[in-house]
């Protein structure tokens, strides 16, 4: 068996164990989530444990995201290929590879530079090209790409930015964790009529969502 074909077995085995078993059942989610290798977007120290049921550290005290977690937040966008997504938290790019299977176009803000840049290259090297990346505040959204079909947030906030529900296209929906920073409720907003329908959908720990609508960078957590 090669390399390949172990991480592959690993991949079936994270969607069938961790993802489907617990409720995700978009077809679309569980055939991209076979087809991004996670291990890819991890350190190589750490690559062992890609698939492990848990969130991973990828430096600059962020991580990537526990594969159900990004199964669960992507099914909730409803995407069926030609949405425009904006995603807050690029990370190593994990969720972004993910979001580029299933949408149209696909803009990404990280706050660290470094972590941006990784993260572009990762995507490139693997045949992405439906997407941007920019460092910079996620909590002032992408006003210049707005307005957008879904809007996911992966880090957690103490409320949802209002910069990022103005730019919400009408019908859209986004998706993210609101509470302490020990503790957040993963919250979905529907756009309709020019009304915000909020909804919970359950409880959820991500790591502090930084910039001038969420937590400041010099506070204490």
């Amino acid at each position: 068996m090669t390399e390949e074909d172990r991480y592959l077995k690993l991949r079936r085995k994270m969607i069938r164990q961790q993802i489907a078993d617990r409720g995700v059942r978009d077809p679309r989610v569980l055939e991209a989530m076979l087809r991004v290798p996670r291990h890819l977007f991890v350190p190589e120290e750490i690559r062992y444990r890609a698939y492990d049921d848990c969130p991973l550290p990828i430096g600059e005290g962020q991580t990537i995201s526990q594969p159900y977690m990004v199964a669960w937040m992507t099914e909730l966008l409803e995407l069926r290929g030609t949405e425009r997504v904006l995603e807050i938290g690029t990370g190593s790019g994990y969720q972004a590879a993910v979001l580029c299977e299933l949408a149209g176009e696909v803009y990404s803000i990280e706050l660290h530079p470094r972590l941006a840049r990784e993260a572009e290259g990762r995507l490139r090297a693997l045949g992405y090209a439906n997407f941007s990346i920019r460092a910079g505040d996620g909590t002032l959204g992408w006003p210049e790409k707005a307005p957008f079909d879904g809007i996911m947030v992966t880090a957690g906030s103490p409320s949802v930015p209002q910069p990022l529900l103005e730019q919400l296209a009408e019908g859209g929906r986004l998706v993210i964790p609101v509470g302490s920073t020990g503790m957040q409720m993963l919250t979905l907003v529907r756009r309709k009529e020019n009304r915000f329908l909020t909804t919970e959908e359950g409880s959820c720990i991500f790591v502090p969502l930084v910039g001038k609508h969420g937590w400041k960078r010099d506070a204490r957590y």
